[in-house]
């Protein structure tokens, strides 16, 4: 308790001087987490994804369709076990500021593969009834304040025209990685519609969402398919659901690495702030120390009282800057809507912020501490700040 209320007092002994170092320290560290907050939220779909799914696309383009036929040869495959498939809706609501995940699904196949969306079993069976609902995710219904029994109207861009569907469920994540923002119609209606408005268009489909058996055989039974489609008219690519989703995120690598580059620089640029804070704190005191040792303090008492301040302080502007975190977070992820459908402050992000922190109290006190740990008492008793 002496010791703490030493330190105490030694840290804020130049009160403004402190207190600019801790706002200073605290600024940095929130923006540490924000910055890593980012990353993982651009990361959080492949971060999300199951090891037991894989894609099946076009070798073209993700834009070209497959066959509807596909789906039989893909149950045949040796190691797959349940196959569905999904088309990019791409409807908008109101205005196209008021973007969010869309995609026409069968309902029947598709829901056994993602189990990760927890639906009520009366809203489920409610939703695979009718041909005209859909499901939404809890946040996205919280957003639009959209209830079950709510029609919800969108302007086609890929399927042109307006389509009036009706929420007959609200999809939670059964953890917090789970996208929440998606809403998940019926591909058999939007199939019917599409072939009545232009015939020979229909039954296609955009990707295959394929399970299979044993997650080690991922690649075997992704060469298998492509092989079975080698030479044909729509040639297919199998990859796994994580590097399906990869593939998006590395559209965007050099903003990303750019990101991780400016965290790290600004924990680096605080860091050089507070080992110029506490030298001049060594400076001043020099003096003082002197005198400790005169009385017959070993040196090991005053780098235990450099480290100890320097720490105090790194750790009020880390904790500082952890809480500040976590509002800034939820206002950012309010203002950029679904453009991170996973938006959220991972206890793993919290830890590496406060030991950045603890890191730049360290560092920072190591020079001051070991010089003034060797200062001679003479000279030092002479020493004017």
């Amino acid at each position: 308790m002496f010791l703490l209320r030493l330190l105490l007092k030694n840290a804020f002994r130049h009160r403004l001087r402190t207190l600019l170092t801790i706002v200073g320290l605290m600024v940095a560290v929130c923006a540490f987490g924000l910055l890593r907050t980012i990353v993982d939220a651009w990361y959080a779909g492949a971060n999300a994804s199951s090891s037991t799914r894989l894609i099946v696309r076009s070798a073209t383009s993700l834009t070209v369709p497959l066959p509807l036929a596909y789906a039989e040869r893909l149950r045949a495959v040796d190691g797959v076990t349940a196959v569905s498939w999904s088309n990019w809706f791409g409807g908008v609501y109101i205005t196209e500021r008021n973007f969010f995940p869309q995609f026409a699904v069968d309902g029947a196949s598709y829901l056994p593969l993602y189990p990760e969306f927890v639906v009520a079993d009366a809203e489920r069976t409610a939703w695979l009834r009718d041909r005209r609902g859909v499901l939404v995710g809890r946040t996205l219904a919280a957003k639009y304040g959209w209830q079950v029994g709510d029609t919800v109207p969108l302007r086609g861009t890929i399927y042109s025209g307006t389509w009036n569907f009706t929420i007959r469920g609200i999809y939670r994540g059964a953890d917090p990685g789970v996208d929440e923002n998606q809403m998940l119609m019926h591909w058999g209606y939007v199939n019917e519609i599409q072939r009545q408005r232009f015939p020979g268009r229909g039954d296609s489909v955009g990707v295959f969402v394929v399970g299979i058996r044993d997650p080690n055989d991922a690649a075997l039974v992704g060469q298998r398919i492509d092989t079975m489609f080698r030479n044909s008219l729509a040639e297919t690519l199998t990859e796994t659901e994580k590097a399906f989703q990869l593939g998006f995120v590395s559209m965007s690598e050099a903003i990303l690495v750019a990101l991780q580059a400016v965290s790290l620089i600004v924990i680096v640029i605080i860091m050089a702030v507070m080992a110029n804070t506490m030298a001049m704190t060594a400076r001043e005191r020099l003096a003082e120390y002197a005198t400790l040792k005169a009385l017959g303090f070993p040196p090991e008492f005053v780098v235990k009282l450099l480290f100890g301040e320097s720490l105090l302080i790194a750790a009020i502007g880390g904790v500082l800057g952890v809480l500040v975190t976590l509002p800034l977070a939820s206002a950012f992820a309010n203002a950029v809507g679904t453009l991170f459908p996973v938006f959220r402050v991972a206890p793993e992000t919290i830890a590496l912020q406060l030991l950045a922190a603890l890191a730049v109290g360290v560092a920072a006190a190591a020079w001051p501490a070991w010089r003034s740990s060797r200062i001679d008492i003479v000279d030092g008793l002479r020493h004017v700040a």
